[in-house]
Order: C-alpha cells, then structure tokens, then sequence
C-alpha cells in the first residue's frame, strides 16, 4: 500500500473534516438510509450535524462528557457520532445485543452522562431495560434524570418521536439546537484537539468485564484514511455497509472510511440482512462492499442472489475473522468484487493494523491478513517483548497512530496491554513473511471470535455461576464451519440438581447478548486439571470436539 507524503486529516478533528467535505462536494450524495427513506447531501449532512452538535450544547453537553448510543443501524446514529465529536464529547457505543446486566455495566463503568436509544427492535426491549436498570428514568422532567445508582447520568433521548414519560425525542434535541448561537458551537470546536479522546469502544478482556477503550479523532481519522486510501475509494464511491455502527467496523471503516473521501455511504437495513443488503447494492450501485465473512456467505447463499445485477461493485473489506477460499474465490467470481481486502486489527487500534492489497493474489488475501498499515509497526514478539525473526510464531504487537489512548479508568489493563515502548500487545499470536506479509496463526488467551464477534469465556462463566444448581462452569469455543467458532459451555452441577441444555441455554439468553448464548453444553462431574488445580482449556477443547462429532468442521480461515 502506498503512502501519501502527509495525510490530509493529520492534524484535524473530525468536525473539521466533515466542514471541509461538506464545502468541497455540497451536492454529492453523504448518506442513503433506504428502509428509512432517508438521503442527504454532504451540505445537508453537515447542517444536520451542526444542529444537533447545537442541541448538544443546549443540553449542557460538556467537552469529555460521556455521551452513549444505544440502538441499530438509524441515521440519527451516524449524525449524533459526528454531533458529539463537534462538541468535544466522548461517543460511547453500547452493543444493540447487550441485556440489563450488560447495560448497567457501561452506564456506571462509563459515566455516561447521557443516553441515545430506539425503543425496541426484535425482541430487544431497550426502554424497558433501560427502565429496568435506571427506574428514575421514567419519572424524569423533559428526559433529565436523577439516579442515585447512575449519579453521572442526566439525560434520556429517543432518536425516534417518542412521546414517553422522562425522554425528550431527536426532533427535540433539533428545536433546542435551533435556539443556540452557531458561535457558542465554534468556540467549543476551536478548543478542540485531535489528540482528545473522542470514542469509547467496549471490547472485553479475557478475564473479567468489558474494558472501554479511548480512541482519539487522530485514531479514527488516520485509520479511516489509510483504510479507504488501501480500497481507493473517492468520492465516487458508493459504499454499502451492512455492518453495524456499534463496531469499530461500522463506525470507523464505515462511516469515517467515507467521510474522509466524500464518498456516499449506504446502509441497507438496521441490523443486517442479506435481501436488504443485495437490494441496496442493486439499487444503489454501490461500488463497496464491507461485511464478515459470514454476512458474505448469507448473501452468496440467500435464494434471491441469482439473476442479481451487482456489476457495480468493485472493491470492499472482509474483516472479523478469517476467510475460506472458497468464499473469497465466490465473491470475487459471483459477486464481482474483485478488488476485495482483508483487513485485521482491534479495537485497541482504532481498529486497523494489517490489510491486504486489492491486487493481491486471493491465495494471500486467505491466508494473510496483509502488510502494516502506513505509519503503524508491527513486529512479531516473543514472552519477553523482543522482535523475532520471519517465520518464527508470537504475540503480533503494533505500535503508531492506531494505538489507543487507553482503558478508561483501568491504568493497570492499559499497562498491561501497552508496554512502556509504546507497543499495544494483541494477544493474537502469528507470523510475517519474508515479504511482509502477517498470517494469524491462534491467540495467546482463549477468547472466541464467532461470526466477527468476540466472546469472552469469564463472563460467560460468571452468568452461569449464578444458577442455584450449577457448581461450576467453563466456557470454550469449539470449531465452526460457519460461524468461525461456537460456544461451548461444561458445567458441573451440584450434587442432586438437575438442568438441561435448554435450561441453561434459556437462563443465558435473558442475562447475555445472543452470540454469547452456548450453542453447545456438556454436564461433566470434573474438570481437566494440572497438578496445581488449574483448568486445562485445551484438554478440553480435544474433547469437545470428540464428544460432539466435530472433528471434520472446519474452522473459518483454518
């Protein structure tokens, strides 16, 4: 991947950069929300932006507050994204799949100051959760909010018309926002820096509860760049994004990706379907095309793909997990995206380190995960930090630009996860080529990544630790052909109890978000351990998959 002497938006905030699209192309398309009806000019995008930055300001929203958004793919989100980052306001984005457990969790973890939420979709009951968790919710005057549990928390917004007792609606936010001097919002923009932290992505570490981490403008704009640079997008693109905002994917290689090159974004559905998905970029023309690699596989595999005119499309990302070649060789003969990238990272890094090249043979976009990314080092390091030779496998560690700023309010996690040198530990364990090329080879700590989603065995465990009739429980993944990996929960029950494995899969679904749900449970009497008392996962990860017959599923990118 070539690198341009110095990045246009090196030193800009993200206010700045939508200003500076906004003037250079006012007339082209900045977003297309078809199941919402909803199109707008980069003019008019960066005015809806202005008004609610205003209506931020009106709200007594103040430089580093916490202001969080809870909901699916909606235009609101990607307006309020750039209306905090306008106001010096940190964006938290709270997974659309999290239950009260995992919402009370952010609120208090995060200080969020104020709330941004759909009311429901599915059977996701966000208002009544929130209720559930924050019951003062309800009796707030014009969505302010007084909670004893939640000191921090003040305000309540429905981005839809709601006319519900202590929320005050988007349209709201807009009136408020007419009545505020634009120069109130200039002068907080002019105190702006791009090094303040602008985000807060919750990304759970191995042990314990999700950790926030802090990103900055510098961050997110340098990656969205370098990213978009690697897909050559310009504003004649048009991008299809089926991923969702909460995700460094969405909201960064999405809705960033685009605004730093003026090009159009479209997305075809609030959660992600594959006939949405394929109707938009029919319809649309879209020339891009993100997803995982299972959302690739639903639409090769949905019955409405054949007859489909996709001649529009060119180039696109395929991130979460790795690729098969099968797939990848579909996509680019079926699909037409030839000039297709793999992408890999964190969210500690913004979230990309590597990316393949789109004239790269597709044997190494399936077997690597690319180059660094212009401006990042990265090195394969053994126990001790120290770089180790090409061929030779350890932990994938980088250093630059994508590196966050840090947990929030976890200076221990931020040290161990960022060495003194400045280098952020993956836990990711691989190798680079004589080329520069990395390939992911496992991970040092038993996270599960299923279907682009990254599941964490403890929390999982501390769920079901609290079901009267379980004793003990462990949490591994097993090999998936589809999803990457699943989950797989042993459990040792007390003496005299009994559960069954809809039993514990039923308890799950209402404590946890729905990837983190055991596909797979096995009742065991004991625990493979060593000597000391310490449970051998891998043990029993072997057999696992001897007990349920997975020995032939191939795991995606194995």
């Amino acid at each position: 991947m070539s690198q341009d002497q110095t990045p246009w938006v090196h030193e800009m905030t993200i206010g700045d950069v939508l200003r500076d699209v906004a003037r250079s192309y006012p007339d082209r398309e900045a977003l297309v929300f078809p199941a919402a009806g909803d199109r707008a000019t980069w003019a008019e995008y960066d005015r809806r932006v202005d008004i609610a930055a205003r209506g931020l300001l009106a709200m007594g929203i103040q430089r580093g507050d916490h202001v969080a958004a809870w909901a699916t793919n909606w235009p609101q989100w990607t307006i309020l994204q750039l209306a905090a980052a306008r106001v010096g306001a940190v964006l938290c984005t709270i997974n659309p799949a999290y239950r009260s457990p995992e919402l009370a969790y952010v609120l208090e973890q995060a200080d969020v100051v104020a709330i941004f939420l759909i009311s429901r979709f599915k059977t996701s009951q966000y208002l009544e959760m929130l209720r559930e968790v924050v019951p003062d919710a309800a009796k707030g005057s014009d969505g302010q909010v007084r909670s004893e549990r939640f000191p921090k928390l003040r305000w309540v917004v429905s981005f839809q018309e709601l006319n519900e007792p202590g929320m005050l609606s988007w349209g709201r936010i807009r009136a408020m926002g007419w009545d505020v001097d634009p120069m109130k919002l200039r002068r907080r923009e002019a105190t702006l820096a791009p090094d303040d932290p602008i985000n807060l992505q919750y990304t759970s570490g191995t042990t314990g509860f999700p950790k926030g981490a802090l990103l900055s403008h510098r961050n997110l704009l340098l990656n969205a760049y370098y990213v978009s640079q690697g897909l050559n997008l310009t504003e004649k693109d048009r991008v299809c994004v089926p991923v969702p905002f909460y995700h460094c994917f969405g909201c960064v290689i999405g809705t960033l990706a685009s605004l730093v090159r003026g090009a159009t974004m479209l997305v075809p559905a609030q959660y992600f379907d594959p006939v949405a998905t394929l109707d938009c970029i029919e319809k649309e023309r879209a020339t891009t095309l993100y997803g995982v690699p299972t959302m690739f596989i639903a639409e090769l595999d949905d019955p409405s793909f054949e007859g489909r005119d996709l001649s529009s499309l060119r180039t696109g990302i395929m991130a979460g997990s790795p690729c098969p070649i099968e797939v990848m060789n579909r996509v680019v003969d079926e699909m037409g995206v030839k000039e297709i990238a793999i992408a890999y990272g964190l969210t500690e890094a913004s979230p990309a380190v590597t990316m393949t090249d789109v004239h790269d043979p597709v044997e190494l976009r399936v077997t690597t995960v690319g180059k660094a990314l212009p401006g990042v080092e990265v090195k394969v390091a053994d126990e001790e930090g120290n770089a180790l030779p090409d061929g030779e496998p350890g932990e994938i560690c980088c250093r630059g630009h994508n590196v966050m700023v840090g947990y929030y309010k976890m200076p221990d996690a931020t040290a161990e996860s960022i060495d003194e040198d400045g280098w952020l530990h993956s836990g990711d364990v691989g190798v680079r080529d004589q080329h520069g090329y990395y390939r992911i080879t496992g991970r040092i700590k038993d996270m599960i990544i299923r279907g682009g989603e990254n599941v964490y065995p403890r929390e999982i465990e501390e769920i079901l630790f609290t079901h009267p009739a379980i004793a003990e429980a462990q949490v591994i993944g097993v090999p998936d052909s589809v999803k990457g990996e699943e989950v797989c929960a042993w459990i040792r029950l007390h003496r005299g109890k009994q559960m069954s494995e809809d039993e514990v899969q039923e308890f799950c679904r209402s404590r946890l978000a729905h990837f983190k749900v055991p596909r797979y449970v096995e009742f065991v009497e004991q625990f493979p351990e060593t000597v000391t008392g310490k449970v051998q996962k891998f043990k029993m990860r072997e057999e696992a998959i001897r007990r349920l017959g997975l020995d032939r599923q191939t795991p995606v990118g194995a």
